[in-house]
């Protein structure tokens, strides 16, 4: 059977990203969605962008939605490059891309991010980076509240859904804060996967995971956080 996986923030853990790749096994037929927030607070910004953009240039077919991460990437180069302000980049983003202000990165990698969608949807699925505003008549139309709301669960319009689900990331949430919400996913429509995987330090409380859902087998995945050298 052709799977449907998501993955959530990754977040510059790339020695973890790629050893839940590397886990599960994808196959040509299957389809990978990925939830944004690619950079920032891990280490390797770079290389987790590196390796998604390899992905998507392999014959696999890879879907990486935008964060709130890569449009303050964004705004953040154009600031500095176009207005001349100083840098309030990441600092491990810097470090990652070798350089000390973001003017200096290679334009690619804002190409890249400009291209990113904001949101994917299927006959039974909606995936988005942060969540959907339904304050809106189209809860899709928004592009800020789908890369940075919180909250939102409760003005969720499941007749606008019409039986489609919703799967985001954004807010991290314990391990069994998601295993909660999986057992009720069916009915509630809606599912966080976001385990905090730069969090290497709060293991023992549940987060410093990176989540992978196969939506296909309705199955959850977790790769904890095996960077060497991660601060948090």
């Amino acid at each position: 059977m052709n799977r449907k996986i998501l993955i959530g923030d990754i977040h510059g853990c790339v020695r973890t990203f790629l050893e839940l790749l590397r886990r599960l096994d994808l196959e040509l037929s299957d389809q990978l969605i990925l939830l944004g927030d690619y950079v920032d607070r891990g280490l390797y910004s770079k290389e987790v962008l590196d390796e998604v953009m390899a992905l998507q240039n392999a014959p696999y077919e890879v879907i990486a939605l935008r964060g709130n991460h890569e449009q303050m990437l964004i705004s953040n180069y154009f600031a500095e490059k176009q207005r001349g302000w100083f840098t309030m980049a990441d600092p491990e983003l810097l470090e990652s891309f070798q350089i000390k202000d973001l003017k200096s990165i290679d334009d690619h990698y804002i190409d890249w991010c400009c291209s990113l969608p904001f949101y994917y949807q299927s006959e039974d699925l909606i995936a988005v980076h942060a969540g959907l505003s339904f304050r809106h008549e189209n809860p899709l139309a928004d592009d800020h509240d789908l890369m940075w709301i919180r909250d939102w669960y409760h003005t969720i319009n499941k007749d606008w859904l019409a039986g489609r689900s919703i799967v985001h990331g954004h807010t991290p949430r314990t391990k069994s804060e998601i295993a909660t919400q999986f057992q009720s996913f069916d009915q509630l429509q809606v599912m966080n996967i976001d385990s905090g995987a730069f969090l290497s330090a709060q293991k023992e409380h549940g987060l410093g995971y990176l989540c992978a859902f196969d939506f296909t087998n309705r199955e959850l995945i977790y790769q904890e956080n095996i960077e060497l050298d991660n601060q948090y």
